[in-house]
Protein backbone atom coordinates (compact mmCIF):
# COMPACT_ATOMS: atom_id res chain seq x y z
CA UNK A 1 0.00 0.00 0.00
CA UNK A 2 1.39 3.41 -0.99
CA UNK A 3 1.10 6.37 1.34
CA UNK A 4 1.94 9.98 0.54
CA UNK A 5 3.34 12.23 3.24
CA UNK A 6 3.42 16.02 3.03
CA UNK A 7 6.46 18.02 4.25
CA UNK A 8 8.73 14.96 4.14
CA UNK A 9 11.77 16.72 2.71
CA UNK A 10 14.88 15.39 4.45
CA UNK A 11 16.65 12.22 5.49
CA UNK A 12 15.68 12.99 9.09
CA UNK A 13 12.04 12.85 8.02
CA UNK A 14 12.65 9.46 6.42
CA UNK A 15 14.19 8.15 9.65
CA UNK A 16 11.27 9.48 11.71
CA UNK A 17 8.73 7.86 9.37
CA UNK A 18 10.56 4.51 9.46
CA UNK A 19 10.49 4.59 13.27
CA UNK A 20 6.77 5.47 13.29
CA UNK A 21 5.99 2.58 10.94
CA UNK A 22 8.02 0.15 13.07
CA UNK A 23 6.27 1.35 16.23
CA UNK A 24 2.91 0.62 14.59
CA UNK A 25 4.09 -2.88 13.60
CA UNK A 26 4.09 -2.04 9.89
CA UNK A 27 6.65 -3.33 7.42
CA UNK A 28 7.85 -0.88 4.80
CA UNK A 29 9.10 -1.76 1.35
CA UNK A 30 10.08 1.79 0.42
CA UNK A 31 10.55 5.06 2.29
CA UNK A 32 11.41 7.96 -0.01
CA UNK A 33 10.80 11.68 0.20
CA UNK A 34 7.03 12.04 0.33
CA UNK A 35 6.26 8.39 -0.51
CA UNK A 36 6.06 5.30 1.66
CA UNK A 37 5.12 1.82 0.57
CA UNK A 38 4.08 -0.66 3.25
CA UNK A 39 3.39 -4.38 2.87
CA UNK A 40 0.10 -4.27 4.77
CA UNK A 41 -3.21 -2.64 4.00
CA UNK A 42 -3.76 -0.24 6.88
CA UNK A 43 -6.82 -0.38 9.06
CA UNK A 44 -8.71 2.81 9.95
CA UNK A 45 -7.14 2.73 13.43
CA UNK A 46 -3.63 2.33 12.01
CA UNK A 47 -4.21 5.28 9.66
CA UNK A 48 -5.43 7.44 12.57
CA UNK A 49 -2.42 6.43 14.68
CA UNK A 50 0.00 7.12 11.84
CA UNK A 51 -1.63 10.51 11.16
CA UNK A 52 -1.27 11.45 14.83
CA UNK A 53 2.42 10.49 14.96
CA UNK A 54 3.17 12.29 11.70
CA UNK A 55 1.25 15.44 12.73
CA UNK A 56 3.22 15.56 15.97
CA UNK A 57 6.41 15.65 13.88
CA UNK A 58 5.10 18.32 11.50
CA UNK A 59 4.30 15.86 8.72
CA UNK A 60 0.92 15.09 7.19
CA UNK A 61 -0.58 11.95 5.67
CA UNK A 62 -2.32 12.96 2.44
CA UNK A 63 -5.34 11.50 0.72
CA UNK A 64 -6.22 14.15 -1.91
CA UNK A 65 -4.89 13.01 -5.32
CA UNK A 66 -4.07 16.55 -6.51
CA UNK A 67 -2.26 17.41 -3.26
CA UNK A 68 -0.31 14.15 -3.53
CA UNK A 69 0.81 14.99 -7.06
CA UNK A 70 1.87 18.50 -6.00
CA UNK A 71 3.87 17.02 -3.15
CA UNK A 72 5.50 14.53 -5.53
CA UNK A 73 6.50 17.42 -7.83
CA UNK A 74 8.04 19.25 -4.88
CA UNK A 75 9.89 16.13 -3.76
CA UNK A 76 11.30 15.51 -7.24
CA UNK A 77 12.61 19.09 -7.31
CA UNK A 78 14.04 18.84 -3.78
CA UNK A 79 15.68 15.50 -4.53
CA UNK A 80 17.06 16.86 -7.81
CA UNK A 81 18.45 20.12 -6.38
CA UNK A 82 19.43 19.28 -2.80
CA UNK A 83 20.14 15.54 -2.69
CA UNK A 84 21.90 14.70 -5.93
CA UNK A 85 25.52 15.38 -6.75
CA UNK A 86 24.73 16.82 -10.16
CA UNK A 87 21.61 18.24 -11.73
CA UNK A 88 20.27 16.38 -14.75
CA UNK A 89 21.57 17.58 -18.11
CA UNK A 90 18.08 17.38 -19.65
CA UNK A 91 15.62 20.20 -19.12
CA UNK A 92 13.77 20.12 -15.86
CA UNK A 93 10.40 19.80 -17.58
CA UNK A 94 11.46 16.55 -19.28
CA UNK A 95 13.06 15.28 -16.07
CA UNK A 96 10.00 15.98 -13.89
CA UNK A 97 7.59 14.67 -16.52
CA UNK A 98 9.60 11.46 -16.88
CA UNK A 99 9.90 10.93 -13.11
CA UNK A 100 6.17 11.35 -12.51
CA UNK A 101 4.85 9.82 -15.76
CA UNK A 102 2.60 12.82 -16.46
CA UNK A 103 2.49 15.42 -19.20
CA UNK A 104 4.51 18.45 -18.07
CA UNK A 105 1.86 20.95 -19.15
CA UNK A 106 -0.66 19.21 -16.89
CA UNK A 107 1.81 19.18 -13.99
CA UNK A 108 2.75 22.84 -14.52
CA UNK A 109 -0.87 24.00 -14.70
CA UNK A 110 -1.85 22.00 -11.61
CA UNK A 111 1.17 23.25 -9.65
CA UNK A 112 0.51 26.90 -10.59
CA UNK A 113 -3.17 26.63 -9.79
CA UNK A 114 -2.64 25.10 -6.36
CA UNK A 115 0.63 26.73 -5.28
CA UNK A 116 0.21 30.17 -6.83
CA UNK A 117 3.69 29.98 -8.36
CA UNK A 118 5.26 28.12 -11.26
CA UNK A 119 7.39 25.00 -11.08
CA UNK A 120 10.17 27.07 -12.66
CA UNK A 121 10.06 29.63 -9.82
CA UNK A 122 9.98 26.80 -7.28
CA UNK A 123 13.09 25.27 -8.90
CA UNK A 124 14.87 28.64 -8.99
CA UNK A 125 14.11 29.23 -5.30
CA UNK A 126 15.58 25.84 -4.42
CA UNK A 127 18.59 26.27 -6.69
CA UNK A 128 19.26 29.64 -5.04
CA UNK A 129 19.10 28.06 -1.59
CA UNK A 130 21.47 25.28 -2.72
CA UNK A 131 23.87 27.89 -4.14
CA UNK A 132 23.85 29.70 -0.78
CA UNK A 133 24.71 26.41 0.90
CA UNK A 134 27.59 25.75 -1.52
CA UNK A 135 28.91 29.30 -1.07
CA UNK A 136 28.80 28.95 2.73
CA UNK A 137 30.66 25.62 2.61
CA UNK A 138 33.42 27.34 0.65
CA UNK A 139 34.60 24.15 -1.06
CA UNK A 140 33.75 25.36 -4.58
CA UNK A 141 34.30 28.69 -6.29
CA UNK A 142 31.47 30.44 -8.15
CA UNK A 143 32.56 29.00 -11.52
CA UNK A 144 32.48 25.45 -10.10
CA UNK A 145 29.10 26.11 -8.48
CA UNK A 146 27.72 27.40 -11.79
CA UNK A 147 28.88 24.20 -13.51
CA UNK A 148 27.57 21.95 -10.73
CA UNK A 149 24.18 23.67 -10.75
CA UNK A 150 23.96 23.42 -14.55
CA UNK A 151 24.09 27.14 -15.37
CA UNK A 152 25.28 28.14 -18.83
CA UNK A 153 27.66 30.72 -17.30
CA UNK A 154 28.71 32.42 -14.09
CA UNK A 155 26.93 35.55 -15.34
CA UNK A 156 23.64 33.63 -15.64
CA UNK A 157 24.00 32.22 -12.11
CA UNK A 158 24.91 35.66 -10.74
CA UNK A 159 22.00 37.48 -12.39
CA UNK A 160 19.47 34.86 -11.26
CA UNK A 161 20.93 34.80 -7.73
CA UNK A 162 20.76 38.59 -7.53
CA UNK A 163 17.20 38.64 -8.85
CA UNK A 164 16.11 36.26 -6.07
CA UNK A 165 18.24 37.47 -3.14
CA UNK A 166 19.05 41.07 -4.05
CA UNK A 167 22.74 40.23 -3.64
CA UNK A 168 25.49 39.04 -5.94
CA UNK A 169 27.03 35.68 -4.97
CA UNK A 170 30.27 37.50 -4.11
CA UNK A 171 28.47 39.95 -1.80
CA UNK A 172 26.57 37.06 -0.19
CA UNK A 173 29.88 35.30 0.45
CA UNK A 174 31.21 38.39 2.26
CA UNK A 175 28.23 38.66 4.62
CA UNK A 176 28.86 37.62 8.19
CA UNK A 177 25.25 36.63 8.88
CA UNK A 178 24.37 34.43 5.92
CA UNK A 179 20.60 33.86 5.81
CA UNK A 180 19.43 30.46 4.62
CA UNK A 181 15.94 29.04 4.62
CA UNK A 182 14.88 25.52 5.62
CA UNK A 183 13.94 23.40 2.59
CA UNK A 184 10.34 22.99 3.71
CA UNK A 185 9.85 26.78 3.82
CA UNK A 186 10.98 27.44 0.23
CA UNK A 187 8.37 28.12 -2.43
Amino acid sequence: MKLYIKYMVSNRCKILVKEALKDLGLHFILVELGVVEVMETLTANQILSLKAVLNEAGLELMDDKRAMLIERIKNVVIEMVHHSDELPKTNFSDFISGKLNHDYTYLANLFSEVQGTTIEHFIIAHKTERIKELIIYGELNITEIAYKMNYSSVAHLSSQFKKVTGLTPTHFKQLKDKKRSPIEEIG
